[in-house]
Parts: structure tokens; C-alpha cells; sequence
């Protein structure tokens, strides 16, 4: 029998935050394979062999490796496929952290696109326009063509990038934060209206700039690559682990941040103002905390987790940035909801939330190059996670009542 008290209640909330987490997302792969199962066998090109392995890849399709020579799937260690995920898992538990920090203190960040923007913007601006040595000029003053006056090693403008990045989202998520605290506006329609000005502000600034690939003449509209001056994440061995793949040392860095956060909120006066401050403002105004100021550094903390997610993945050196951005704000920024939904807002259970979105968006790439199925079937099944996620707190008292029920059960024996 557990022991009763506050430790116990809050393990028995923990614990069926988790089961209604995991129902979610045992559901959502059940009509993952219901909608698999109906296309495979309504396809007279199909039938029950397209839709044995369109649903084992939709559940391991991380550990496909291809076909062997009779046609048949074939699974084990896909270092390449795993490096990938952890390599796109990155931004999305960043601006899962984001997200959840926000909700914590009882705001609503629709701004993370706006804000992995701003961080993008900063983080590639300084990088690319500093000179490093080995590199006989930034790409900013070889299009002036003068000589740089000074050469600065490669990982401190990385350095100065990242941290940039992270300043340029703390100040542009501050933004929605004073105009809640100041003037009391909804923070959801100050997010709205700093994405739309972000993504233009972005657009506009890089399109009067010289930081766009002319090196490359097939590329149209796309910024530098910051392996151009030696610019990139380290990627701290794991190359070694994951061959082939995209991975670099971001996914460690995006799980110390989570660490971080979560001893902030959790272990900290300053955390407990700000939860105090979201879970009633007047009531934490009474006991003394400024609330305006915890709402303004609030969502200045979410910015600056946004803006490291933009600044982590351009600076990675094996991307690029399409300028053009007014024509939709960053998927990304708003992936961050999902996660945090579905992590109950835990900045330590985004970190595998934000995976297992990433290890969706790989099984849907499998799915699309190993099978006659549409990789947007995974697209359903994180609608449907998401869906439920929303309603976890209906099946966290589910699954209370029905213990309940069995233990009344037990007692009346």
C-alpha cells in the first residue's frame, strides 16, 4: 500500500499523468494502424502484407534498415535513422520547453515561432558576419571586400551566435510579456501579432542583406551555411555513435536546458514566484511577489528557449534557412505545443516527448520510402495524441475513478 500524505498524492498525480500520456499515445497508434489497415486493404495494389509492414514500421520503423533481397523488411541498429531523430528532436524539445515553461506560470506561448525566428535571425547574422581564423573572410565583409581587421576562433563565434540567439528570443518574447503585464492584453493575440511581425521583420532584413547563398548559384533565396567559416555545433563524438547522420552535440545541450529549467521551477524561490504568480496573480501580489515582473520574465525565459531552438539548429552547419519566411512562420515553433501537451507540461518529460514527436516524423519518412502508404498518416496520429493530450486531466480522473470503483469492490468483499 502507498503511504499517505503530500509526497503520496503528488507520486499518485505523477504517476497517472504518465498512464494518461501513455494511453494517448497507444491510441493514437492504434488509429495510426486502423487507417493503415483500411487503405491497405480498400488498395487492390495492396492487401494484408502491405499492412503488416505498414504497421510495423508506424511501431519500429526507427529500426528499419530497408528490404533484403526477396522483398521483406529488415530491422536492427539504423544509426543513421536514430542520429537524425535525436538531430530533429533538438528544436522541438526546445520549444517544448518553451511552451511549458510559459504554461507553468500560467501563460499561453503561441509565440515560439516568432521568437525560434528572432534566434535565428541573430545567431546567423553573428556568425556569419564575424571573422574566424582559418577562414580568410566572413561572409559579410568578403561581400564589401575588405580585409578583416581581427580573426576570432571558431567556437567563441559560435559562442557569441548561440547566446545571441537566445538574448534575440528572450527580448522578443518579452514583448507579449510587458504588454500582458503593462497593459493587460490577451498574451495569445500578442504572440499572434509578433510572429507575423517576426517572420516579415526576418525576411525583410536578411533579403537587404549579403548573408544569402550567391557561392552556390542553384540556390535561390537560401542563407549560408555556417560550415562556410567553420561555424557549427560540436558534435561531442556522437558522429562516431550515429554514422551517417545529422547529429551534433545539440540534443545534449537542449537536455541540459530541460535540467535547468526544471530544478528553476522545481527546487527554487524564483521558480515558486513564478508558478505562484501563474497559478493566481492577485493572490501572489497579496503575499508580495511582483507579478508584473514574473509575468515579463516569464515569457522573456520561453523566448529565449525559442530562440536557442532557431539559433541550435542553423548553427548545426548542416542547414540552411530559407529567407523567404513570410510564407508560413516555422512548423517547428508550433510543434512545441504537442510536446508540452503531451509531457504534462514537465520540462524532464519534454525531453522524450520532443523525441518521440521526432521518431514520428522519421516513421513517416519510412513509411513513405519503404511502403505504398503516405507519411501523413503519422500527421494523424500526432493530431490524435495531441487531441487526447488535451483531455489528459479528463483520463487522469477516469483512471482515478476506476480505482476508486475496484477498491470499493475490494472493501465490500
Amino acid at each position: 500500500m502507498s503511504k499517505k500524505g503530500p509526497n503520496g498524492v503528488m507520486l499518485k498525480d505523477g504517476s497517472r499523468t504518465v498512464i494518461a500520456s501513455l494511453l494517448s499515445i497507444l491510441i493514437g497508434m492504434a488509429v495510426g494502424s486502423v487507417i493503415i489497415a483500411i487503405v491497405g486493404f480498400t488498395n487492390v495494389t495492396m492487401g494484408a502484407k502491405a499492412v503488416w509492414d505498414g504497421i510495423r514500421i508506424i511501431f519500429s520503423g526507427l529500426f528499419c534498415t530497408g528490404r533484403d533481397a526477396v522483398g521483406n523488411l529488415t530491422f536492427g541498429f539504423n544509426p543513421q535513422m536514430m542520429g537524425n531523430m535525436l538531430f530533429r528532436a533538438t528544436p522541438v524539445v526546445l520549444t517544448g520547453l518553451s511552451v511549458a515553461v510559459a504554461y507553468k506560470t500560467g501563460l499561453f506561448n503561441i509565440g515560439a515561432p516568432g521568437q525560434y525566428l528572432a534566434g535565428t535571425a541573430a545567431s546567423l547574422f553573428i556568425a556569419l558576419s564575424i571573422p574566424v581564423e582559418g577562414s580568410t573572410m566572413s561572409v559579410w565583409q568578403a561581400s564589401l571586400g575588405a580585409a578583416p581587421s581581427f580573426f576570432l576562433p571558431a567556437w567563441l563565434v559560435w559562442c557569441l551566435a548561440f547566446f545571441g540567439g537566445i538574448l534575440a528570443g528572450a527580448l522578443w518574447g518579452a514583448i507579449p510579456g510587458l504588454l500582458k503585464a503593462l497593459l493587460n492584453i490577451n498574451e495569445v493575440l500578442a504572440c499572434i501579432m509578433t510572429n507575423w511581425i517576426a517572420a516579415n521583420l526576418v525576411t525583410w532584413v536578411f533579403d537587404i542583406s549579403s548573408l544569402k547563398n550567391v557561392y552556390e548559384n542553384t540556390k535561390s533565396g537560401y542563407i549560408y551555411k555556417t560550415s562556410f567559416n567553420g561555424v557549427q555545433t560540436s558534435k561531442f563524438g556522437l558522429d562516431k555513435i550515429f554514422e551517417g547522420s545529422q547529429i551534433n552535440g545539440g540534443i545534449i545541450i537542449a537536455a541540459v536546458l530541460a535540467i535547468i529549467i526544471y530544478i528553476i521551477l522545481s527546487k527554487t524561490t524564483f521558480g515558486y514566484e513564478l508558478k505562484a504568480c501563474g497559478s493566481n496573480r492577485f493572490s501572489a501580489r497579496y503575499a508580495g511577489i511582483k507579478d508584473k515582473r514574473s509575468i515579463v520574465i516569464s515569457m522573456a525565459i520561453a523566448g529565449s528557449l525559442a530562440g536557442a531552438a532557431g539559433a541550435l539548429y542553423n548553427l548545426s552547419g548542416n542547414t540552411e534557412f530559407f529567407w523567404s519566411t513570410y510564407q508560413a512562420l516555422p512548423a517547428v515553433g508550433f510543434n512545441g505545443i504537442p510536446v508540452a501537451l503531451l509531457a504534462a507540461n514537465n520540462p524532464i518529460g519534454v525531453i522524450f516527448s520532443g523525441i518521440f514527436m521526432s521518431m514520428l516524423d522519421i516513421c513517416g519518412l519510412q513509411l513513405t520510402n519503404l511502403t505504398g502508404f503516405n507519411e501523413y498518416i503519422t500527421d494523424v496520429i500526432i493530431a490524435v495524441i495531441v487531441y487526447l493530450s488535451a483531455f489528459s486531466l479528463l483520463i487522469k480522473m477516469l483512471i482515478s475513478g476506476a480505482k476508486k470503483r475496484k477498491s470499493g469492490k475490494e472493501a465490500a468483499k
